[in-house]
């Protein structure tokens, strides 16, 4: 598998190269966010707000009336938490060109609840005139800045960040999710990090007889909610949702709500933080402990086929192990 070193910082110097209306802002986590270049290079398009969230997102709602496009960078959780009025009244109500870049989404950080973006799914895909995106690989994360670019309001993006694997070919299209599998018994929906978990254990699932079907979301809205049932409805067992961020409100909510709204019956398994914070630690522990990794997405097809597979942490493709620090500043967490 290949690996690329910040795939996000080299994306967005590009793209903001050839758009002189793109402006760089950061909350005092610039290097964190993988931007440190672009402020060095490009100091006439980068603007320091500091530790003040709430007034970087009205100052961005300023910038978007101006006729400017602003990228603002930040891990996921200041985005909405801490300025959610300024986020509501000053860029989603009146449709701002505002793009958030939230890095950090879920358990992807040891730095517990308060930097662990778990329920920034269901918060802004409640907000009107709100897309939100999210990306599985260097492609993605490569591809994201240009394509968020195209939206005409604002759009919340998870980011990866650092060493990130390239598992696609070809780039994100809003609107169009990635059919990675056409199993017959199981359908699998993924999203984020949690797609490479559920990568790692198709094959082992495939030599014990399980067929998978597997797609992998990048636009969690807007939602087509039409293509989830048309798949639901043709696998044998059922569905299961693995998400990095809380079940409820996210998407084992979105899937959820989809298939009672078709009136198609079919089980549904949501796995993902249960209605609890999480601890600090590195990802692969906290992905166990919280039973989002490939082996929790394995039991679960055995809870929903009735099938015992016999597969252990042995069967499955190798995971990938990161550091969990930085070394290079402590505001890396």
């Amino acid at each position: 598998m290949e690996m690329v070193n910040r795939p996000y910082a080299g994306a967005f110097e590009a793209h903001a190269m050839q758009h002189p209306e793109v402006l760089c802002l950061s909350a005092d986590l610039t290097s964190s966010c993988e931007i440190d270049g672009f402020r060095d290079r490009h100091p006439d398009r980068f603007l320091s707000l500091g530790m003040a969230e709430q007034n970087m997102l009205s100052f961005a709602g300023g910038l978007g009336l101006a006729g400017f496009r602003p990228f603002l960078h930040s891990f996921g959780v200041f985005l909405y938490r801490r300025p959610y009025d300024q986020l509501m009244a000053s860029v989603a109500y009146p449709r701002r060109r505002v793009r958030l870049m939230g890095f950090l989404p879920g358990v992807t950080t040891p730095g517990g609840m308060t930097h662990q973006a778990i329920e920034d799914i269901s918060v802004m895909r409640t907000i009107p005139n709100m897309t939100v995106l999210e990306t599985g690989d260097a492609t993605e994360v490569e591809s994201i800045v240009a394509e968020a670019d195209t939206v005409d309001g604002p759009v919340y993006c998870r980011i990866l960040r650092g060493s990130v694997p390239r598992l696609f070919d070809t780039p994100l299209q809003i609107g169009r999710m990635r059919v990675l599998a056409e199993g017959g018994d199981v359908l699998v929906v993924t999203a984020g990090i949690t797609t490479e978990e559920a990568i790692r254990a198709r094959g082992a699932l495939a030599r014990a007889g399980v067929s998978v079907r597997h797609l992998h979301l990048n636009t969690l809205k807007p939602f087509d909610a039409a293509q989830i049932v048309d798949h639901a409805a043709s696998v044998r067992h059922g569905v299961i949702t693995l998400e990095n961020h809380l079940v409820t409100g996210g998407i084992g909510s979105m899937v959820a709500e989809a298939l009672a709204e078709a009136g198609l019956a079919r089980r549904l398994i949501r796995l993902g933080l249960q209605d609890t914070y999480a601890h600090g630690g590195s990802r692969p522990y906290l992905m166990r402990h919280y039973g989002m990794d490939a082996l929790s997405l394995v039991r679960a097809v055995e809870r929903l086929t009735g099938q015992k597979t016999g597969i252990d942490e042995g069967a499955l493709d190798a995971v990938r192990i990161e550091a969990v620090h930085s070394a290079a500043k402590a505001e890396a967490l």
